[in-house]
């Protein structure tokens, strides 16, 4: 149990609204590790999320806001289907959507599309986000070369994520992520930098 998550998922359920743990969040508590960054996801949309918590909108029309509690950060994310990218980066439209089932297909890693519901329930709508993170290997969701040639960013978040958590990568994903370091020239090179940043920091 975490009691972050439990002090805002109550918060969610009284309010009508989920409330999921995603991402590194889910991962490390499935891995048993001190969760140090909180990312949440939930039906409710930024403006409704606002009527009952004091959050940060800056992005809210990317369906992202912040919330500060007990000096932690929290990323909450209202659950999003994305049209095709056209810029290496930016998706075509977002439109806020109610399953998990839709909203986990624009997401890049099997293991970065664990759900965690308000029991602690652990949702895998890939069917193998849990295995591959407890056998220690990377698998993009859908075909690698298109995830990467829709947002370049994932070479280097893969990269990380290999790294912080001892990953392997088959052939075909080796291949594509060693072989379009190119497309990075369409990213933002303060995104590059705080990727590489995240990099480096890891203590492996």
């Amino acid at each position: 149990m975490d009691k972050i998550f439990d002090k805002l998922k109550n918060i969610f359920k009284e309010n009508g609204y989920h409330l999921y743990m995603i991402g590194s969040t889910s991962r490390d508590y499935l891995l048993g590790n001190k969760i140090n960054d909180y990312d949440l996801v939930s039906d409710a949309t930024p403006d409704e999320v606002k009527k009952f918590l004091d959050v940060e909108m800056t992005y809210a029309k990317y369906g992202t806001t912040k919330y500060y509690v007990d000096g932690n950060k929290i990323d909450i994310i209202t659950l999003r289907e994305e049209g095709k990218y056209f810029d290496h980066r930016h998706p075509s439209y977002i439109k806020f959507v109610k399953d998990i089932n839709i909203d986990y297909r624009r997401r890049d890693f099997t293991i970065n599309a664990i759900y965690i519901d308000e029991d602690y329930k652990v949702i895998d709508p890939t069917l193998r986000g849990v295995k591959d993170l407890e056998n220690k290997v990377l698998t993009f969701i859908g075909d690698p070369k298109t995830r990467i040639e829709e947002d370049p960013l994932r070479i280097l978040r893969a990269r990380r994520f290999i790294k912080e958590y001892n990953l392997k990568v088959d052939d075909n994903t080796k291949y594509v992520l060693e072989n379009n370091n190119d497309l990075l020239k369409y990213i933002n090179k303060d995104k590059i930098k705080e990727e590489e940043n995240k990099y480096k920091s890891i203590s492996r």
